[in-house]
């Protein structure tokens, strides 16, 4: 397995955690086959528990930590210039295409504009068939003002690390919401998870 070179995050760097029951994500997890090659974009920073869950697998783990440049894409104020930004804070997209995506909470902190500009950059980088998983702020009011961190605890648990407890009011975003934003994809499964997030699962 190949990864991006970064530090990878400790859980016990953050201010909080709890574990995330995630069913979607063991279902994708689960698809991967043992005797098959695949590629995973991680939108994520770099974690250990990432790293060590498709290294089971004949995998390479791309990580583009984009959650680290929202600051650079908030700075922009012409929407028309999105694309070539956000495909600039993206790895660069190669032959072999990814069979995953992982998103986590990364589209509660982008604008609608910026949340189509980034999923029709990533669809660069996928197939048809490609999987997006992400995890979207439903039933709560607020949201922290950082992503958090997710790290795999297993094929289907994840920890929920806080990288601060300050709060801003959540986007709440619909399915219909995200289908605006993401015409070149499909949602496959929608879940309304304990802690009041939705967990979806969306085909390229």
């Amino acid at each position: 397995m190949s990864q991006a070179l970064g530090r990878l995050s400790d859980p016990q760097d953050g201010t909080d955690d709890a574990l995330l029951n995630a069913p979607l994500f063991h279902t994708l997890v689960g698809r991967l086959d043992d005797e098959q090659r695949h590629v995973v974009l991680d939108l994520g920073p770099p974690q250990a528990g990432t790293v060590a869950l498709f290294g089971r697998f004949r995998c390479r783990l791309d990580i583009g930590d984009f959650a680290a440049n929202l600051d650079a894409v908030r700075a922009v104020t012409e929407p028309q210039e999105l694309p070539e930004t956000i495909a600039g804070l993206l790895p660069p997209a190669r032959r072999e295409h990814a069979d995953i995506i992982l998103c986590w909470d990364l589209f509660n902190y982008l604008e609608r504009p910026a949340l189509k500009a980034l999923m029709d950059c990533v669809a660069e980088h996928g197939q048809a068939g490609t999987l997006v998983h992400a995890l979207v702020v439903y039933s709560a009011k607020m949201m922290p003002v950082l992503p958090n961190r997710y790290v795999p605890v297993d094929d289907h648990s994840l920890r929920i690390v806080a990288n601060t407890q300050e709060m801003q009011p959540a986007p709440r975003y619909s399915p219909e919401d995200l289908g605006l934003c993401m015409p070149a994809y499909s949602l496959e499964r929608a879940m309304l998870l304990r802690n009041g997030m939705q967990e979806f699962l969306f085909r390229l």
